[in-house]
């Protein structure tokens, strides 16, 4: 937090850090670097009072706004470790973060505000506390005026932060101490506490932001994530602080009050640096281009894109109408584990070339390299393979928490000696690099990345429902959607009912974007003599690619895939 805030404070304290676009309309908030600093220190003082000390694990379960990034110094502040939980997961989902992590606290927000509804967040942590023993105090923060029940370890956190001193010494770590956790989805059923550390992280977070976006004194920042994704702490919270940035915190939604509510925030906030998931491009695109030419959006320098793959038409959009094909585009390639921007068109040469919808150049100290199926590096250009990172790099992830045998086997047990990305990539004819997109079986839904196995086990608990095989398919907007395969029992008649109860356990289990797009009952699933769901053929049907089934003589029974065929067939002409 001393390169986040006391440097800043030191220098030039009014310097505006925050600029907190609430979900209301024309509300903004500024927050200087002196005001931050001191919400910074009343809110560690008030975790310190409560026992909360270096080492310990505390929660977060909080929409963007200036208190949850205060909430997330504090804890560097006492060297207590910070867990953003996303404000939309379930309270199932926030509890198995807490009890994975052991956390002591849990910080939070009566209630939400989002796209003009309230979102019970309170409500959620209660029910998730229950079950979390470890879990000794609840600091509860008002954004609304409505009242909410206050149970004995439920403390208000503003009125405690009044009577904290503003001054609070900043405890002294190592260099490789934990600095927090995020979980991320794997290709097992079970989320993964990514831990990144104290300097090589921040210092990673800050030099990307700075040469990713060509970062400027006096710019302002606006990365539309939210604070419970790695996008949000790396370049809502970290990058831009430590660089002495203004950051945007965009508590709403894409279309909430319109269409040309990003547009009208950049006018009216004259936005210089714009970063944004290709999800919210791709749906914004189908409003049309009158909603982005109603603002003023002179103040545009560098448009970003983050999260998944962009593709062509959502590239040229971007570019073309909202940037006015005068700003610098830059999709940018990373991960949770990578910390910040490992590939992306900029920093390079000046004017060097932009090739659309391709993350293209390496960023310093990232060395990229594919691999074959036999786990040799590929060399040469125009060829695709496994993406892998040679060397290690400050940002890189350092275990799974609780779990280092996971880490090893997951990343670097694939290609001894190298960082495995899970991303297969193309490397062009002149040496630059497309990503292709996951080599697991991890989807992208709206950017964020969630395994398959996740939505399986969800739906598994249903009494009905003895299999599941799920699977990504492309979507217009939101990139991919899930697809799931649902085996029933005795072909229970009333399907249609089952189908609904799946779609709220997976709601309730996970979280709303988790839940399946189609579900289709078929008979049985299309296994291998020794059990294995071939989940490739389930792809193939989807994506209508039946014609080119590939070898399917390792199937126990091979006329399962007509039998399937028949049902995707039947199910699409009713549907449509």
């Amino acid at each position: 937090t001393v390169n986040c805030l006391d440097q800043h404070v030191e220098k030039s304290p009014n310097r505006v850090a925050l600029i907190w676009e609430r979900d209301e309309p024309g509300t903004e908030v500024h927050v200087t670097y002196r005001e931050l600093l001191d919400l910074t220190c009343r809110l560690a003082n008030t975790l310190k009072k409560y026992g909360i000390q270096k080492g310990d694990k505390v929660a977060i379960y909080m929409p963007v706004c200036p208190l949850s990034v205060a909430s997330m110094l504090a804890c560097a502040r006492i060297g207590a470790v910070h867990s953003v939980v996303f404000a939309g997961f379930s309270a199932e989902s926030l509890a198995g973060r807490i009890m994975d992590s052991g956390c002591k606290a849990v910080i939070t927000y009566n209630q939400g505000v989002r796209g003009g509804r309230i979102i019970e967040l309170k409500t959620t942590v209660d029910e998730a506390v229950k079950n979390c023993p470890s879990i000794k105090y609840v600091f509860v923060a008002q954004r609304t005026d409505n009242k909410v029940q206050m149970g004995d370890c439920d403390i208000p956190l503003e009125e405690e932060m009044t009577k904290a001193a503003s001054i609070c010494t900043p405890e002294s770590m190592d260099s490789e101490d934990m600095l927090f956790m995020l979980y991320t989805s794997g290709s097992t059923g079970k989320p993964k506490g990514i831990v990144h550390t104290q300097a090589g992280y921040l210092l990673y977070a800050a030099l990307t932001h700075k040469y990713v976006f060509d970062y400027q004194q006096g710019d302002v920042f606006g990365c539309v994530a939210d604070i419970g994704w790695i996008t949000g702490h790396s370049y809502v919270v970290y990058g831009p602080l430590c660089n002495g940035a203004t950051s945007v915190l965009f508590e709403s939604t894409p279309l909430y009050p319109d269409p040309g509510r990003y547009w009208e925030v950049v006018q009216r906030l004259k936005i210089n640096q714009f970063y944004a998931a290709p999800t919210a491009i791709r749906l914004l695109l189908n409003y049309g281009e009158e909603w982005v030419k109603k603002y003023d959006r002179s103040s545009l320098k560098t448009l970003g894109s983050v999260g998944e793959p962009i593709n062509k038409e959502a590239w040229q959009w971007f570019y073309q109408v909202v940037g006015e094909g005068r700003c610098t585009l830059v999709d940018t390639w990373w991960q949770t584990e990578t910390g910040g921007i490992c590939i992306a068109p900029r920093p390079s040469e000046e004017k060097a070339e932009i090739v659309p919808a391709m993350a293209m150049r390496p960023f310093f100290g990232i060395v990229p390299v594919l691999m074959d199926e036999n786990g040799k590096v590929i060399e040469g250009n125009d060829v695709s393979g496994a993406l892998c990172i040679a060397q290690p790099w400050p940002g890189m992830a350092r275990t799974i928490y609780g779990d280092h045998q996971r880490f090893v086997d997951v990343y670097f047990r694939a290609y001894p000696g190298y960082y495995f990305t899970g991303d297969g990539a193309y490397r062009t004819k002149k040496g630059y690099y497309q990503i292709t997109g996951r080599m697991d079986d991890v989807i992208n839904i709206s950017g964020h990345r969630l395994g398959t196995a996740e939505i399986e086990d969800a739906m598994a608990d249903h009494p009905e429902v003895p299999e599941t095989a799920v699977i990504g398919y492309p979507h217009k907007i939101k990139g991919e959607g899930a697809f799931a395969f649902v085996v029933l029992k005795e072909q229970a008649a009333h399907a249609d009912r089952v189908k609904e109860e799946l779609k709220t356990i997976v709601a309730s289990k996970i979280a709303k974007y988790a839940v399946p797009d189609h579900i289709l009952v078929v008979k049985r699933l299309p296994k291998t003599r020794s059990g294995k769901i071939m989940r490739r053929l389930l792809r193939k049907v989807v994506t209508e690619q039946s014609n080119n089934m590939g070898d399917v003589t390792t199937l126990d029974d091979p006329s399962v895939v007509k039998e399937i065929l028949d049902a995707y067939q039947k199910y699409k002409k009713s549907s449509s």
